[in-house]
């Protein structure tokens, strides 16, 4: 009997997924995330051997578990054909398959998002001798497919000359009653806007994904799919590395809770990164000198990539010692390791402890729209380039908050700086760096572009 399970990772936008044949009590996983004891726990359960494990690239947004989860389990593990890798695996080529049972997996070479990128057909002898399912990786999404510029070094275009060959030659004939099941949905940066569902048919996505027009043309495709295709982040190029090399077996870190007094006197040293995980208006409201705020939402991942050094300890200040807990897996699936503890009791030991407190401003839109041409003022969208195409607030300054670091001499330190994005965080973000360089008069504007907008206030376009 078939047995299919897909495991969704919250703030990667990640799924991976356990197959197998119960009756055979055999199964692979594919595609899994760092943490693997959830895969460890479905097989115990079902009375499974993990057979297989299997890599359809080697991935730039998360640290994979399939090395730990090949030597725990004894399993074989598998991916495509790629110099790239350091350590064993067997390199499959296209056409080979993997027996569970009466289930098995064919192997497609998929090449486009990476070159070695393979796919996996799926097939259970009780639905008949064709394939029902596809396992896309990173090729294939709902409404989008894989970004093919995260090597780098001109090959882009001969990537998505390649995505383009997959998709048309080798997808596409497969029928609209496939299933496809991708290794991303919504909030994924591995493609452009990856849609809402996190499966879909090859039907669905000829209907509605853009990539799929067969009107197209594959010169026509790469001009479309590289045109305005924004800014990979930082952390994809050192995982994409660490990915290729022998993993480590170590766990997530268990940092010790810290006293005010021990914590104050770590974040005091010139390599820690000090992060308030609080929400944005608590952090304006009093934190730690020096600590930079990513609220842990959905997006505290990306973010954390984005602004985080792997080789500097980290420090953490959040509401409760659960918040605490789940930044650091959050931080261990994409490789930052080194949590140096956190603040017990969070703000309340701090400030009970009489410790010192910065703040940070907070202004409506109306405010900011009030106050925007004053010669005291700065305003700063930290938006996106390819946001703030689509309309700013009149006379802003743009800096991506990704680089607001390198760029800090084009501010005005004098200047009260008022920060926005699309909804505050990432102005939150851009605040707390701007204080913790030094620039005493900083505000945030909660709500950011999406108040702007509703209250109807004035918009520049270029």
């Amino acid at each position: 009997m078939l047995v299919f399970e897909r495991v969704y990772t919250d703030g990667l936008a990640q799924l991976s997924y356990l197959v197998g044949d119960s009756k055979a009590a055999i199964a692979a996983v594919i595609d899994p995330r760092r943490d693997i004891e959830i895969y460890l726990n479905m097989a115990r359960e079902r009375g499974l051997r993990i057979a297989y494990v299997i890599e359809t690239h080697i991935h730039a947004d998360f640290m994979s578990g399939a090395q730990n989860l090949a030597k725990r389990t004894g399993a074989e593990l598998i991916g495509g054909r790629s110099d790239a890798y350091e350590f064993e695996l067997r390199q499959v080529e296209g056409g080979e398959t993997l027996e569970l049972g009466q289930v098995r997996l064919q192997v497609m070479h998929s090449p486009g998002h990476t070159p070695e990128h393979i796919s996996l057909l799926l097939f259970d002898s009780q639905q008949g001798d064709e394939s029902f399912a596809l396992f896309t990786g990173d090729t294939l999404f709902n409404l989008d497919v894989g970004r093919p510029d995260l090597l780098g070094e001109g090959s882009e275009r001969k990537l998505a000359a390649q995505l383009f060959d997959t998709l048309m030659n080798g997808y596409v004939p497969l029928g609209e009653r496939v299933e496809v099941y991708p290794c991303h949905g919504a909030g994924s940066a591995c493609g452009k806007s990856i849609g809402d569902r996190q499966h879909s048919t090859l039907g669905n996505e000829l209907l509605f994904n853009p990539a799929l027009r067969e009107s197209r043309s594959e010169q026509e495709f790469i001009d479309w799919l590289l045109k305005e295709m924004p800014e990979p982040p930082r952390h994809y190029a050192r995982l994409k590395k660490a990915n290729a090399r022998r993993a480590s077996m170590a766990g997530p870190a268990l940092p010790p809770p810290l006293s005010p007094q021990a914590f104050q006197k770590l974040a005091g040293q010139d390599d820690i990164q000090t992060v308030d995980i609080r929400s944005i208006l608590a952090f304006g409201g009093g934190h730690v000198p020096g600590a930079i705020n990513i609220a842990l939402r959905n997006e505290f991942v990306n973010w954390a990539g984005w602004m985080l050094r792997e080789e500097r300890p980290i420090l953490l200040v959040g509401e409760s010692n659960d918040d605490v807990q789940q930044a650091i897996m959050h931080l261990y699936r994409i490789g930052l390791d080194d949590v140096r503890g956190y603040l017990r009791n969070g703000m309340t030991d701090w400030q009970n402890a009489a410790l010192p407190l910065d703040q940070i401003g907070e202004w409506t839109v109306h405010e900011l729209d009030a106050r925007r041409e004053d010669a005291g003022v700065q305003v700063l969208d930290v938006r996106s380039p390819n946001e703030v195409a689509n309309g700013r607030v009149p006379g802003a300054r743009h800096i991506f908050v990704a680089h607001l670091a390198e760029q800090l001499n084009e501010l005005d330190r004098e200047k009260i700086t008022a920060t926005y994005c699309g909804s505050g965080y990432r102005a939150s973000i851009a605040a707390s760096i701007l204080q913790r360089e030094g620039f005493r008069n900083v505000v945030n504007v909660p709500g950011s572009w999406m108040a702007w907008n509703a209250a109807g206030l004035p918009v520049q376009k270029d």
